[in-house]
């Protein structure tokens, strides 16, 4: 469904933040991008979603196609029409308006109102507390509220990809793993592929049916979850697992060895 070929994208004219990456979002899949702070996970949600100019930054080779159709130079709203919507990281809503009005903001590329009647029904199943939530302001949400309300806003564009940047950033376990329930839901329900940002990534992989490893802009692993939980690489870098199964923390380390076919 989604195609991306080689992009590599710079900020400021200067800072070139990614590499050369690839990757593609087959129809009805959950495909996840982890990596650390800085690896240009952001970025590469921002770029598929044409919003790279708001930031200073540019695409400046590589493509992306969804359908078999160039999309690396339509605008945001045509990219929207097209069915990819985005959750953005830190939620992204209006603190003003009401929860209600946050959610029909989503349904603006809808012009037939019967759609925006069953879309909103969709959210309101998914995510029964913003039911009686609508008449409040949104910036009174607790965090797992505002993250519904994220996710049902975007929902309201009835799309066909949805791109969710660090969804569990700042949750608690417990609202964490209710959210994550639901996208599988959403997934397996609408019918709808998933692109899932995440640091978390034991969580990303339990729903994911393929992964992406990125590290300082450039792809550096990348298979089916299956296979990937198992890797001692996987493991040891991202989960925090050692051999024995115990976890291990580097918190107080600074440099740790990449093995070598990661550099090259």
């Amino acid at each position: 469904m989604l195609k991306v070929s080689n992009i590599e994208v710079v900020y400021n004219d200067i800072i070139l933040v990614l590499r050369g990456i690839s990757l593609q979002i087959p129809e009805m899949s959950i495909v996840t991008l982890l990596g650390a702070n800085g690896a240009g996970k952001s970025t590469t949600i921002k770029t598929i979603a044409g919003i790279l100019s708001l930031e200073d930054g540019e695409l400046t080779g590589g493509t992306i196609e969804c359908d078999g159709e160039r999309i690396d130079h339509k605008s945001p709203e045509e990219i929207v029409k097209l069915g990819i919507s985005v959750v953005p990281e830190g939620r992204g809503i209006f603190p003003e308006l009401t929860v209600g009005e946050n959610i029909k903001v989503g349904s603006y590329t809808q012009p037939n109102k019967k759609d925006v009647q069953e879309n909103l029904q969709k959210v309101y199943e998914y995510f029964p507390i913003l039911v009686q939530r609508q008449s409040q302001s949104a910036g009174y949400l607790s965090g797992g509220e505002q993250q519904m309300l994220s996710i049902g806003r975007s929902l309201m564009s009835k799309p066909r990809i949805m791109m969710l940047d660090e969804p569990s950033l700042g949750l608690a376990p417990i609202v964490v793993k209710e959210i994550f329930r639901i996208l599988k839901a959403i997934n397996e329900e609408q019918k709808a592929s998933i692109l899932l940002i995440e640091q978390n990534a034991k969580i990303a992989l339990s729903i994911a049916n393929y992964a992406y490893f990125l590290e300082n802009g450039r792809i550096v692993m990348d298979g089916e979850t299956e296979v990937l939980r198992e890797d001692r690489d996987v493991k040891e870098f991202y989960l925090g697992l050692t051999d024995d199964k115990k976890r291990k923390s580097f918190a107080n380390i600074k440099h740790y060895k990449r093995r070598k076919r990661w550099l090259s």
